[in-house]
């Protein structure tokens, strides 16, 4: 009586061990707990110990030893058991195939919602929205927040899909299930894909309701929302309230003024986010470079990417080459852009080569167009607009034999121009 009390108070402390292991993400270490208490309890395992388990097979991609769990649960009847199935699911998913996942889904017994959940998740984190939306509409039972959590960030992320991620939150409302955090940052994604500004505030009012509008990344949310919708009173106000600015937020007003043309406020935000000692990112220069780029302030652009480099390491992507050519471009320097351009470490891009190309156009530069022409012809040769502009600036200058062979390529590459494309010049 006493050896068996004692083997049950020596599993219930490997158990809470192996909990605190993964809690702490040391999925190693709880697995060589795992393997302790097999080869030295002689007891069976509490189903609760291989849903933990799975877990760290999961994270640390273990299939081998998930599937040699499986085939155990399944010989002593634990299959059954939602949280070990889901567990299982989830290992499927991430670690084998996602087809493997559903085979396994679809043998599960008496699947509760937190199977069902498993399931959805994968899918909409794999980005394969139709098969989440069609195992969704054949659930026989109440869906619950989580899975309309999966499906509403899934549907955010997803081209066009910010209107039916807007429907799933309120079909959500009309099912009495209510919203979380997670929810809600979830959906303002969406309301920001449609410029759904009252959304944005009944987000807004909704978390202040509930006391979770204080939450750094919802703030930093709202504060990004409210900026891509114009609204930069309600940015500069959000922001201000915040009590912790981290990167994030800081980033966030500042994507926000440049986005509307405030270079000189996002540049003044800036400087206040280096004198409160907070590590600017590269998320962060990009947007500087953008304020610049729209307020057409080339030597400061410059300066920033400079900074950028020398004072914080950050290594510049293609969109920080993009944005210094686009302002150097706009502002006439257009060898300069197109020296940058040349010595990019990364691949360039076509937002670079058609930000010089537009604006040789506006200036009436031939050369560096049949330059940035031939780029895009190869970055994007299905692009009719790079041939368009191509073709209007060699009919601008009276080289109406280029432009003809535009078109010309253009018809044999099967490229068609838009409605309303013309290269017609008219000469007073």
């Amino acid at each position: 009586m006493g050896s068996c009390a004692n083997t049950h108070l020596r599993l219930y402390t490997f158990t809470k061990l192996i909990t605190s292991h993964i809690t702490h993400a040391r999925h190693n270490q709880a697995l060589s707990v795992f393997h302790h208490i097999q080869s030295c309890l002689a007891m069976s395992l509490d189903p609760h110990v291989f849903s933990l388990i799975l877990k760290s097979c999961t994270a640390i991609n273990r299939p081998q030893l998930g599937t040699a769990i499986h085939a155990h649960v399944t010989k002593v009847s634990f299959l059954s058991n939602p949280f070990i199935a889901s567990a299982l699911i989830d290992l499927y998913g991430k670690c084998i195939s996602l087809s493997a996942a559903r085979q396994l889904f679809d043998e599960i017994p008496n699947r509760n919602v937190v199977v069902w959940n498993t399931m959805i998740s994968l899918y909409t984190h794999s980005h394969n929205i139709a098969s989440a939306l069609q195992l969704f509409d054949v659930m026989d039972i109440m869906p619950s927040e989580s899975i309309f959590n999966s499906i509403i960030a899934g549907l955010a992320e997803s081209d066009g899909g910010s209107f039916k991620a807007i429907a799933f939150y309120r079909q959500m409302l009309e099912l009495g299930l209510r919203p979380r955090l997670i929810t809600l940052l979830a959906l303002l994604p969406a309301s920001v894909g449609v410029a759904a500004l009252n959304l944005i505030k009944e987000i807004h009012g909704y978390a202040i309701r509930n006391d979770i509008d204080s939450h750094p990344q919802l703030s930093s949310g709202l504060v990004e929302a409210y900026g891509r919708c114009g609204c930069l009173f309600n940015s500069h106000t959000i922001f201000w309230s915040m009590k912790e600015k981290d990167v994030v937020a800081w980033s966030s007003l500042i994507s926000a003024y440049a986005l509307h043309g405030e270079a000189t406020t996002a540049l003044e935000v800036f400087q206040q986010m280096e004198l409160a000692h907070v590590q600017p990112d590269d998320i962060t220069f990009l947007a500087v470079l953008k304020a610049c780029s729209h307020a057409g302030l080339a030597d400061e652009a410059s300066y920033y990417f400079k900074r950028m480099q020398e004072d914080y390491g950050i290594e510049a992507n293609s969109d920080h080459y993009s944005c210094l050519v686009d302002v150097l471009s706009r502002a006439g320097r257009l060898h300069e852009a197109y020296e940058v351009i040349r010595e990019m470490p990364v691949k360039v891009t076509a937002k670079a080569w058609g930000a010089l190309l537009g604006a040789c156009r506006n200036y009436g530069e031939v050369e560096l167009a049949e330059i940035a022409g031939r780029a895009l012809s190869k970055v994007e040769p299905d692009n009719a607009a790079n041939y368009v502009l191509l073709g209007k600036i060699y009919a601008s200058v009276g080289r109406h034999e280029e432009a003809e062979k535009m078109r010309r390529e253009m018809k044999e590459r099967g490229v068609k121009a838009t409605a309303g494309s013309s290269w017609v010049v008219y000469s007073e």
